[in-house]
């Protein structure tokens, strides 16, 4: 099992995270046998519809099989399932195969000056540029927990950040992923995405688009691909997201229930480790450093290699009504999103504190949701949900 053992350092407004796990990798032989509230939903086993998920589809009018022949690519606004108990995610076997995952784009979300008309003098000053550094290889001896969330979307195949996460109900077995809200649902202009996948550890060793040419899957997802058959986002999310973040921003969350495409062992047995999450983090003033993990994909860059920013965290307020977010100078552009953003607490520990959701047009700063109460609810629900696996 690996141990995770963080190393925060903070003078001033600079500081220096390191996220870092110790034992042996998955090998090639391994990867290929690994297995490649608010709002929830359900999916798919082993080809076979999970119970009830076929029902479930059909109340929906949805045939399981035309589903998997390709009616998923439906977007006309009857088939496209909105409410927090209508998602569901059939598993289409080998669908998210090598290059699939390679050309999937980020769904920016990006802000003008404009969009903070209503932040009545809360907002600190812009932060200045922290250039997003490449996260040491493999990454599973560096950032074990961190990976991509693929999904589909009206607008093509997507990508995301995430971040394995404890479950309380589970320990040592945890099936939890943390991500943005926006990268599973479309907010107040649509519905749930569909084929949402998270692969951890994704282009393990850090290889370029060259070298990743004619790769075998393993080199890619050497954990597999392990499907969302539940998922919890927040309803203000729902609401009020929308393509700029919006009002939905602050409540920018969500936690998918994870299964392995193939075989039966838990997420973090697989990748050895799970970062705890603190809905109880000081005031930002009180923070010496955040760091924000994720794979970004906009130009410059192309989503293929794991970066991290480290900053001392400033305030955002994008409207008088909803909660002060956290905001940081980092490059990373979108495909970020949704990946985690770690803070050492009182005690030492390192943990989850929020996570990717905004940055600027011209990047240069993120920002993330406060985790609270409402955040909670949605985590506590979903592990409550799945008991003692």
């Amino acid at each position: 099992m690996r141990s995770i053992r963080p190393l925060l350092a903070a003078t001033g407004l600079a500081a220096a995270l390191a996220l870092t796990a110790t034992a042996c990798g998955p090998t090639e032989d391994e990867g290929a046998d690994k297995p490649a509230a608010a709002a929830s939903g359900g999916a798919q086993q082993d080809g076979g519809p999970a119970a009830g998920l076929a029902d479930a589809l059909k109340k929906h009018g949805i045939d399981p099989d035309k589903w998997r022949d390709g009616e998923w690519k439906n977007w006309d606004k009857a088939a496209w399932l909105r409410e927090a108990k209508d998602f569901v995610n059939p598993v289409i076997e080998g669908l998210w195969e090598p290059d699939r995952m390679k050309s999937a784009q980020d769904p920016a979300k990006t802000m003008s000056a404009g969009d903070f008309s209503g932040d009545q003098g809360v907002t600190d000053p812009e932060p200045r540029p922290v250039t997003a550094e490449r996260e040491k290889t493999p990454y599973h001896n560096y950032a074990a927990p961190v990976g991509k969330v693929f999904f589909d979307s009206p607008k093509g195949h997507m990508v995301c950040s995430g971040t394995v996460v404890k479950d309380p109900g589970n320990p040592g077995r945890s099936n939890l992923v943390w991500t943005a809200g926006h990268c599973v649902h479309a907010g107040s202009e649509g519905g749930w995405y569909r084929n949402i996948v998270f692969v951890p550890a994704y282009n393990d060793k850090g290889r370029s688009a060259a070298a990743l040419k004619n790769a075998q899957p393993q080199e890619i997802a050497p954990y597999g691909a392990y499907w969302a058959d539940w998922v919890s986002t927040s309803g203000e999310w729902i609401t009020n997201g929308g393509p700029t973040g919006g009002e939905g921003a602050p409540y920018d969350y969500a936690v998918l229930h994870v299964k392995p495409e193939r075989g039966t062992k838990s997420l973090e047995e697989t990748v050895g480790n799970a970062l705890p999450v603190n809905f109880d983090a000081p005031e930002i003033a009180q923070i010496g450093a955040m760091g924000a993990w994720g794979y970004p994909a906009a130009p410059p860059y192309d989503g293929l290699i794991m970066h991290k920013c480290v900053d001392r965290p400033g305030r955002l307020s994008i409207s008088p009504s909803t909660p002060t977010m956290y905001r940081i100078g980092c490059t990373m552009t979108g495909g970020s999103s949704g990946g985690g953003w770690f803070s050492e607490g009182g005690d030492g520990t390192l943990a989850l504190v929020s996570n990717t959701s905004i940055g600027p047009v011209t990047s240069g700063w993120l920002a993330g949701p406060h985790l609270g109460e409402g955040a909670q609810q949605i985590f506590t629900t979903m592990s409550r949900k799945f008991g003692a696996e």
